[in-house]
């Protein structure tokens, strides 16, 4: 299974040779830029037909189903008519900014894809010593394009709406880095490639040691997953757009192609996050037993990737939106402390390398328990239940 393993490593390999030694490391480039342009951008498409028919069947009806095979096409005919409908820019909005802010929100999650290792050898730029920095770099650069969008409308409410998603984004920004930190300390490298290694090693003769399976990792991958959720705008913290609401937020003077350019931007967003929470915590292209590595590495990484993209449709379809004030202070006041707990109990993992696998088990845990418990009790004497009442 090494060959199908490596197939696209090779068969890139076999293409670079066909040309001339000064030209092969462009085209090495071009060939990787494409493959992520092509492959990333269709799974969007892919995601959100899914995502529709899914949905539909949670409220009992049928989601897509007239384009195409059991309405498969659906991304299709959407494409078609956001080229097709009119760009509306408003007469006082900033021209030359309106028309970059959708490119910017859609570049970021792009260039964080060449440093995401989706299989074995396969990376488009791997970077030993700066790589989940540079991932971290680029991401930041989302939060200028839903600034320019809001800024360059010349619409209070969508000024409004893009300053309500920076405060989000940046609160959320915080715990999701803190949690990654955890993985870099105990594993000593910012390569995304070597973190994924790092988890190489097999515990009890069959199960590999990701990093989801200790007690650092799974509080670590909680938080973070938690707050890629807000920092993807997804339900139940898609507060920036919430399609309930009269006023879309910082993009309601967008139409057409430049809408469905921010659409794609926040999926590419969340495939991007996702693939590194994969990396940091669930062993990245690794399978999660060591008699299963005979399936194709790439397989095992989009495999999770899809499992995410379900459980992200299904808290979608199940929990309800929450309020702004409710937003910032579960960011401020839970993700955030529970954050920095973690970084204490990830350096007690470290220093008691050499007791018992359960003792340190149950000392990560119970760390981790006190303030979990703490926070949840004053949350229950501020929140007290409801009761209803009905008539009989």
């Amino acid at each position: 299974m090494e060959s199908l393993d490596q197939i696209f490593v090779t068969a890139k390999h076999a293409v670079l040779g066909l040309l001339p030694a000064a030209w092969q490391p462009w085209a090495s480039a071009v060939i990787s830029v494409g493959a992520i342009l092509a492959v990333f951008p269709l799974l969007f498409a892919l995601t959100t037909v899914v995502e529709r028919k899914a949905l539909g069947r949670m409220q009992n009806r049928p989601g897509p189903n007239r384009v195409g095979p059991f309405g498969f096409l659906q991304f299709a005919a959407d494409g078609i008519k956001s080229l097709t409908k009119e760009d509306i820019v408003p007469r006082a909005a900033d021209p030359i900014v309106h028309f970059l802010a959708p490119l910017v929100v859609v570049i970021p999650p792009v260039l964080a894809f060449a440093v995401l290792p989706v299989g074995r050898h396969m990376v488009a730029l791997d970077l030993p010593e700066t790589g989940l920095l540079f991932f971290l770099m680029v991401g930041t650069a989302v939060e200028l394009g839903v600034f320019m969008a809001g800024w360059s409308s010349h619409n209070k409410y969508s000024l409004l709406g893009a300053m309500r998603a920076l405060a989000q984004l940046l609160s959320y920004e915080i715990p999701l880095i803190l949690s990654a930190i955890t993985v870099v300390m105990l594993s000593g490298s910012l390569s995304l490639v070597t973190l994924v290694e790092r988890q190489a090693e097999v515990h009890g003769g069959f199960l590999l040691g990701w990093n989801l399976f200790t007690p650092w990792g799974l509080a670590g991958a909680l938080l973070f997953f938690t707050a890629a959720v807000a920092e993807a705008n997804r339900s139940p913290f898609d507060l920036p757009e919430a399609e309930s609401e009269i006023v879309a937020g910082y993009f309601t003077e967008y139409s057409g192609f430049k809408f469905a350019l921010f659409f794609l931007g926040e999926y590419l967003g969340l495939f991007a996050i996702s693939g590194l929470g994969i990396t940091l915590f669930l062993g990245g292209w690794l399978p999660p037993f060591s008699f299963l590595g005979w399936v194709p590495s790439w397989i095992w990484f989009f495999a999770k990737l899809g499992a995410l993209m379900m459980v992200f449709i299904w808290l979608r379809g199940t929990l309800p939106r929450l309020r702004m004030d409710q937003l910032m202070q579960f960011a401020w006041q839970f993700l955030l402390p529970m954050s920095l707990v973690n970084l204490f109990v990830a350096g007690l993992w470290h220093f008691t390398a050499s007791w018992p696998l359960l003792a340190r088990w149950l000392l990560g845990a119970a760390v981790l328990a006190v303030p979990w418990m703490l926070y949840a009790r004053g949350f229950a004497a501020r929140h007290p239940r409801r009761t209803y009442r009905y008539v009989t």
